[in-house]
């Protein structure tokens, strides 16, 4: 592995996983691998998770650990080839992450979609201009499309709730369900925990109300059905998030309140654990009532961040030298 921007990027996924179990068990086994070497975490965008969680990966491997968030703590940044530069942006990608590259050893970046232009947002511009000028590896803390530390974690915890119960079967029902908002956030969770879902052996479902389907890239073989109570029979797993219309690019067309989880919901399941990648806005999305039972997951999910951090910080070690 040389970068983290995809799963295109992940050789064996059975070998990452278990290296994030492997880190989880003995966080501290390879605390050498990372010495006298540096990661910056550079973010555009908010975090809580994806921070702690990816500083702790780091330190667990003797990192060295810089955090900056762009515009706040440093000058923002032109991200446009050949403009010229009279606006707001008093420095160009070229020259940041070339200086930063030369700073460090791993390069992290977390960067959203802005959900105004879909051709721009899906080209990933700001990763490639990165990976492009800085010379180092890169680190995908969430991009405009995806965020597949996320998704490894979810793996990691499918995985440990398979270990744990002899009910879910070794070929789990996966569902991966629309939820409602009153704000346009961007598709790169769900596109990500489908591309991942997708490559594992299970059963995937993909439901959600007309128009809120996902790009067909992402979709990949997952059946979609608009119809969330079918979706939820038989469910070993329901992965709850919202996404913005990708047809209709960054709208919000619903928010029909009866697309949100509840316990009457999961009791069509298969005792159905509930995931959803954090924050969660209690009882707009998901019911106090699901979060707070035992067949939710979302903690074991934010506890499991460290160890898919850990997982493909060391693979990046591992073949830095």
């Amino acid at each position: 592995m040389t970068n983290f921007l995809s799963l295109a990027d992940v050789s064996n996924i059975d070998a990452l996983i278990q290296s994030g179990l492997d880190a989880k068990a003995n966080p501290f086994a390879d605390q050498l691998l990372g010495k006298n070497k540096t990661i910056g975490l550079i973010f555009f965008n908010s975090s809580l998770r994806t921070r702690m969680s990816t500083q702790k990966a780091a330190q667990n491997l003797g990192m060295n650990v810089m955090t900056m968030n762009v515009g706040q703590d440093s000058w923002g940044l032109e991200m446009e080839e050949g403009v010229l530069m009279n606006g707001d942006k008093a420095e160009h990608v070229r020259e940041a992450a070339a200086v930063m590259g030369r700073y460090c050893n791993i390069i992290g970046i977390r960067a959203f979609a802005e959900l105004k232009d879909r051709d721009k947002d899906y080209r990933e511009q700001v990763m490639h201009q990165f990976a492009k000028y800085a010379k180092v590896p890169i680190v995908n803390l969430e991009s405009a499309t995806r965020h597949p530390l996320q998704s490894l974690a979810d793996c990691i915890t499918i995985e440990e709730a398979k270990q744990k119960s002899s009910l879910i079967p070794a070929r789990p029902k996966v569902v991966l369900t629309w939820l409602p908002h009153f704000k346009p956030l961007p598709q790169a969770v769900a596109n990500s925990f489908a591309e991942w879902m997708n490559a594992r052996n299970v059963e995937f479902v993909i439901t959600h109300p007309e128009g809120y389907e996902l790009a067909p890239e992402f979709v990949g073989n997952a059946r979609v059905t608009y119809n969330q109570s079918e979706a939820f029979e038989g469910a070993d797993f329901i992965y709850g998030k919202n996404w913005s219309s990708y047809t209709h690019y960054g709208q919000v067309l619903t928010q029909d309140p009866s697309w949100a989880v509840t316990m009457d919901d999961l009791n069509l399941t298969n005792n159905g654990r509930f995931m959803h990648c954090l924050p969660v806005r209690r009882n707009l999305k998901v019911s106090d009532a699901v979060l707070d039972s035992p067949q939710s997951l979302v903690i074991e999910q934010a506890a499991n961040r460290e160890w898919s951090a850990q997982a493909v910080l060391k693979e990046i070690l591992t073949n830095l030298g």
